[in-house]
């Protein structure tokens, strides 16, 4: 099916109201308006200059009847002169007005977006992996940019463009009312079919608005993922296929924009409508009064000017609610993250951890990802100091959950972790992740220099410290061959270095922080034997005197290790040294065979 034909089925599940649906962004709408609290001096200076701007915008018709009435009206020049002066020094200060509050409105929203993006970021660092695993980053962009820059816009000119025309319609209809009580009774009958029309344009805009604001996510999110796989689309030569699947997303993005330029149009326009037949109606009215005699020609002009004045910000709503509407649904979406309760929180009488012995337990430990089945099923485990333990497993029984929740990662279902004692729970997140160097499978570089990604998390290392982490990941000389030395740039994820070597890198971080407890899920899957051999020896002495955990599909990996567990869907299938295992399990037996013989064989 098309996207265009859709459209109007995913437009009416979100219109239909249901028993789980959100209220009105109201609540989201009104907390954006804490962030100005900091700025509350630009803010009230906004406001200060809207006030001036108002009063002289009040006082410029009065000058103009005054002009036409008494100066030209008695052929009075002098004081024509003055008025006119008048009229220009009045121009002239709300022209200055509008600029500050212009610029200090603009300063103070720039602000929130400023705090706003550094709250995203700082609750994107600490929430778990578990939102990472099913969150798009497309999707965390989209929101991180687009929607702050929305909630910018409400704090900012749309707010002042509110409250401008909130002031500006009270000051003039008082106004008008003292001055004719019958003409601005015609112009104020208007204002109530105004206020439905903009009120039932805002009710029908929301739906479609957070629709468009979800598709933006996964636009978004599909030109991630093709910059990110661009190597595998080209492999695979799926270039026209990934072209396809854009256009689809994207015109289904376009159909969504259409409609809301369709409904803008309509609703603009119906608006419109009515404020200039009103205004007609109230320049016939006037001037038969003025004909009559009841009404002087300066206050038929300026009566029609206040109208103006009082039907442009109800115009102006036509405008401003899809603002606000869009402003309320991207406020919802950044909240949705900046409300995210981590699953692996720190108790607020969590303590520092001491230095690491490295004693290692797990005391029946479960672990399930949300309502799926559980991945792991009362494990019962122990490492003491200077021990390296193995874990082996076909894929899918649980070697890497078990190693993401040494460090917290995740937090166990049932059962404890504890380290010397002390349950991992209790203890502050960054004590406890200081101490413990980690090797992950997808090894993970920045888009930045050699030097900067092996002390990532050593900030102050030295230059000697960072060369001496290299050479033991044996990466020193494939450096110096590098264009830049340690001030080569590798890339965005590395994409400059092979597998090996953008490995070799990850473990040259992991040694230069110097840990009590390693972790090394598959470190040297990626290089080849001879490379292993030489990291094999580094990491010989790097394990000396640290609990290791070790994940391997190498026979040179486990043939180190003081114990190996054998893990079959979730649960110790066996445990036990390599001769051990041989002789009494079966499954290491079959995993021995197919992962890690060596392949003595010459290929014919």
């Amino acid at each position: 099916m098309h996207p265009a034909e859709r459209l109007p089925t995913l437009l009416s599940r979100l219109q239909r109201p249901s028993p789980n649906q959100k209220p009105p962004a109201l609540s989201a709408i009104l907390r954006c308006y804490t962030y100005l609290r900091p700025y509350w001096f630009l803010t009230l200076g906004s406001f200060a200059s809207l006030l001036t701007i108002t009063l002289t915008s009040m006082a410029n018709p009065q000058l103009v009847r005054w002009i036409i009435d008494r100066g030209i009206g008695r052929n009075d020049m002098q004081l024509l002169t003055w008025s006119v002066v008048g009229l220009l020094v009045l121009t002239v200060l709300r022209g200055i007005m509008t600029y500050f509050m212009g610029r200090w409105s603009e300063v103070a929203s720039q602000n929130v977006a400023a705090d706003l993006r550094a709250e995203l970021q700082k609750k994107l660092s600490i929430l778990s992996f578990s939102f990472h695993d099913h969150s798009q980053a497309g999707d965390i962009l989209s929101r991180a940019i687009q929607d702050v820059d929305r909630v910018r816009f409400l704090t900012g000119r749309a707010s002042i463009r509110l409250l401008d025309g909130i002031v500006m319609m009270l000051a003039t209809a008082v106004i008008v009312i003292f001055m004719n009580p019958k003409l601005a009774l015609l112009a104020i009958a208007a204002m109530p079919i105004l206020a439905y029309r903009a009120v039932a344009f805002g009710k029908q805009f929301r739906p479609l608005n957070a629709a468009i604001q979800k598709q933006i996510g996964v636009l978004t999110t599909r030109v991630e993922q093709s910059l990110r796989g661009s190597r595998v689309v080209k492999a695979f030569a799926q270039e026209q296929a990934e072209i396809g699947r854009f256009e689809v997303e994207n015109e289904r993005w376009f159909q969504l924009n259409a409609r809301a330029a369709r409904l803008q149009a309509t609703g603009g326009s119906m608006l419109q409508l009515i404020a200039n037949l009103s205004s007609v109606l109230i320049l016939w009215a006037g001037g038969s009064m003025a004909i009559r005699g009841e009404l002087t020609l300066g206050e038929l002009v300026a009566f029609t000017t206040y109208l103006a004045q009082l039907l442009n910000p109800v115009r102006m709503l036509g405008m401003i609610i899809p603002a606000i509407s869009m402003a309320g649904t991207a406020a919802e979406r950044v909240f949705e993250i900046l409300d995210t309760v981590p699953e692996v929180q720190e108790k607020e009488d969590a303590v520092e951890m001491p230095p690491f012995r490295g004693h290692v337990r797990f005391e029946s430990v479960s672990f399930s990802y949300g309502k799926r089945r559980e991945v792991l099923k009362h494990i019962d485990l122990e490492a003491k100091p200077d021990q390296i333990i193995a874990l082996v497993g076909q894929t899918g029984s649980g070697k890497s959950t078990i190693i993401n929740l040494i460090p917290r990662f995740y937090d166990p279902t049932e059962g404890r972790i504890t380290i010397d004692g002390q349950d991992i729970r209790e203890v502050t997140l960054h004590s406890l992740r200081s101490q413990i160097g980690i090797v992950l499978q997808e090894t993970t570089l920045f888009a930045a220099s050699i030097r900067e990604n092996i002390a990532f998390g050593v900030q102050d290392a030295t230059e000697e410290q960072i060369i001496a982490a290299a050479k033991a990941a044996q990466a020193h000389e494939f450096i110096l061959r590098t264009q830049n030395g340690y001030d080569t740039e590798v890339g965005e994820r590395g994409i400059t270095l092979s597998g090996g070597q953008k490995q070799r890198i990850a473990i040259a971080r992991a040694i230069l922080t110097n840990p009590r407890l390693l972790v090394l899920d598959d470190a040297t899957s990626s290089v080849d034997t001879e490379t292993e051999e030489q990291i094999q020896l580094a990491l010989a002495l790097l394990m000396k005197g640290r609990t290791t955990f070790v994940i391997a599909h190498r026979l040179s990996t486990v043939m180190q290790a003081d114990c190996i567990l054998v893990l079959e869907k979730g649960a110790v299938a066996a445990r036990g040294t390599h001769d051990e295992l041989l002789r009494s399990s079966s499954l290491y037996a079959e995993i021995y065979r197919r992962q890690l013989k060596p392949r003595t064989e010459k290929p014919q």
